[in-house]
């Protein structure tokens, strides 16, 4: 179990049992609604895609930010199938044991789809929800038939994987490829990346998710039918460079939710926290606060 939470700004590393899994989590600051990060897939983590917005966040809030089954700290269970479904399972859990409820869920890709779904099925303890170039907004594949293809052999994702742990300026470089400019990073970005890339199991999790998700037609989780049933205050963060996931799909979801806005971020790619962070930080508390 987790210990008690502790009121302070500065992020702590938490562990707790949820039915068999042992789950790491960041968390600081104090506030009635804790905010809660999701990170995105491939080879991410709670620190790797939030490390820049925790601590502006906790100043005012509770801030939770969890490492999903099989990312960052997190353990990785064998019998798991690591599909969107089972990872909002994972979350619906994690926020039980913790015991707190309504939350404000805040997604990037992977995890703005893992958000979209818990949000649909428990409107009620979902204060509001932040996308960020989010999953399940459409079936298209960035790579039309390719990403198929790649689906069904991970060996290639493992071999690349391999090359990328052995050369920090090969790993750089292929940021480049979610990213509008890479040189937008920070150092600590970098090497946070690099850090998880030495993981023995670094990208098994998201094969797993990519295959369950991933058919010749496109992706499985699209839950583009149902977005007019969602109450909860959404805002839609995307960069309008994103190579995987277009941002027509946020403006169409922006379109079919009743209570949306939509922030597209010139000059950015799939990372909007990471590659203008300051920028996201104030337009995500402002939304948070009730200003826009």
């Amino acid at each position: 179990m987790a210990t008690e939470h502790t009121d302070t700004l500065e992020p702590l590393d938490m562990w707790i049992d949820v039915d068999g899994r042992h789950l790491h989590y960041i968390t600081a600051g104090s506030g009635s609604t804790p905010v809660v990060f999701l990170h995105g897939g491939i080879v991410d983590a709670a620190t790797l895609s939030w490390g820049g917005s925790i601590a502006p966040f906790a100043h005012e809030r509770r801030v939770i930010a969890l490492d999903l089954p099989g990312y960052g700290s997190s353990s990785r269970p064998e019998a798991a199938d690591y599909t969107t479904a089972y990872h909002t399972d994972v979350l619906g859990d994690f926020l039980d044991a913790l015991n707190i409820s309504p939350v404000t869920l805040v997604g990037v890709s992977m995890g703005g789809g893992i958000a979209l779904q818990y949000a649909l099925y428990n409107q009620s303890r979902v204060q509001k929800l932040v996308l960020v170039d989010s999953h399940g907004l459409g079936r298209g594949l960035p790579h039309g038939y390719l990403t198929y293809i790649l689906s069904r052999l991970p060996q290639l994702n493992e071999l690349s994987i391999s090359l990328l742990s052995r050369n920090r300026r090969l790993a750089k470089r292929a940021l480049g490829g979610i990213v509008n400019d890479v040189s937008t990073l920070s150092r600590s970005v970098v090497d946070e990346f690099y850090r998880l890339l030495q993981r023995p199991d670094a990208g098994l999790a998201f094969r797993r998710w990519r295959r369950h998700e991933v058919d010749r037609s496109g992706y499985r989780t699209d839950f583009s039918d149902r977005l007019g049933d969602l109450g909860v205050p959404t805002l839609l963060v995307h960069g309008a460079e994103d190579p995987l996931f277009p941002v027509e799909w946020s403006r169409r979801t922006a379109d079919r939710i009743p209570d949306a806005t939509l922030d597209v971020r010139p000059d950015c790619g799939h990372w909007p926290q990471r590659e203008q962070t300051e920028a996201f930080n104030e337009a995500v508390l402002s939304f948070l606060d009730g200003e826009r």
